[in-house]
């Protein structure tokens, strides 16, 4: 009798483990299934898996396109780009503005394009305070910025949810001994045409800026990759993803979907890349303006209201000088031709 009581709980105990084992696989394909969801192929489904509560960690990439609005230029726009002003230093190439070994030779390139990206001479984006509003949401994990204009700590993001790629303007030092230098003093040397130098060697200084040739802050290594495993959507705006490490990013992230806000495609082909056109991909192209895109988004997500709040009152662009211009002569051609019957 002892035996067969003992065999009985034997048996119970294993039926007990199966079913258990049963649920937990039930639960990790649930979770699986939610994870992967199904297609997506546009910003409706990106709100509705967000207002389903599907996502709810969200990484975001930013590069120079989300502060354009600000007043600041991108770099590589032709005729408008910060690079397009550098001409006249006749550079090997317009990298060389941020290459540290160039920089040690001929700083006044890079002290020239600096008063253009200083802090405090620019206030924060649409797409900036959509960030907010994620973040005050609890739905932003992180965010990712290949920008130093700070725009995103002026915004309102919390310090511990920014990673700053590429450095900032928060801190500078001296190239030679890397001791710390003034960031008052550096600030104006900028706003003067000056070239600072360190009070204490004599060596060039700079801002906290990562240059071509010099490592990546060790906030972005130590949390980079298990942010971008860990995440439920990944959302990459305003980036050519030309510069690495920073353009492998959106390749470490998998199984989850991936939102590209930019107005050019970029950061397809290769392991991982973007995919916008196999039957089952989650991958979701946006094209267009950063801040008309995510003022969509907010309008599907119904925050239109709660953004306008957080939002400088949208001022209508006046025409430059030189637009005007060009616009009067091409009107006046079109005239033209249209009188000797061109077209």
């Amino acid at each position: 009798m002892g035996r067969k009581s003992s065999k009985s709980k034997r048996n119970k105990r294993k039926n007990s483990k199966k079913k258990s084992k049963s649920s937990k696989e039930h639960s990790n394909s649930h979770h699986k299934s939610k994870k992967h969801g199904n297609k997506m192929n546009d910003l409706q489904s990106v709100a509705s898996a967000i207002k389903r509560g599907d996502i709810r960690k969200i990484v975001w990439l930013s590069g120079a396109g989300i502060s354009v609005s600000a007043g600041i230029p991108d770099f590589r726009t032709k005729g408008t780009g910060l690079y397009s002003r550098l001409e006249k230093y006749e550079l090997p190439r317009p990298e060389c503005t941020f290459d540290i070994e160039y920089f040690k030779k001929k700083p006044e390139a890079f002290f020239d394009l600096a008063k253009t990206l200083l802090p405090g001479e620019h206030v924060p984006t649409r797409t900036h305070m959509f960030l907010k509003l994620l973040s005050d949401k609890g739905l932003l994990h992180r965010t990712y910025t290949q920008n130093i204009d700070g725009l995103e700590r002026l915004a309102g993001v919390p310090e511990h949810k920014i990673v700053e790629a590429h450095g900032s303007f928060a801190k500078s030092y001296c190239v030679n001994c890397k001791a710390q230098y003034d960031n008052d003093a550096m600030r104006s040397a900028i706003l003067k045409n000056e070239i600072p130098h360190c009070k204490k060697c004599g060596g060039l200084a700079k801002p906290g800026i990562v240059f071509f040739g010099e490592s990546l802050p060790k906030r972005f290594h130590k949390m980079h990759r298990s942010d971008m495993k860990s995440c439920d959507l990944l959302i990459v705006a305003g980036t050519s993803l030309r510069v690495q490490p920073f353009s492998e990013l959106p390749r470490i992230v998998k199984g989850v979907p991936r939102l590209l806000i930019n107005r050019e495609c970029v950061g397809e082909g290769g392991h991982n890349g973007f995919d916008f056109d196999s039957k089952h991909t989650q991958d979701v192209l946006a094209l267009g303006n950063c801040d008309d895109v995510v003022s969509k988004l907010a309008e599907l997500l119904g925050w239109t209201e709660e953004l306008e709040a957080r939002c400088p009152p949208r001022r209508e662009r006046k025409p430059s000088f030189v637009e005007n211009v060009v616009d009067s002569v091409v009107d006046t051609l079109e005239r033209g031709m249209k009188a000797l019957k061109v077209f």
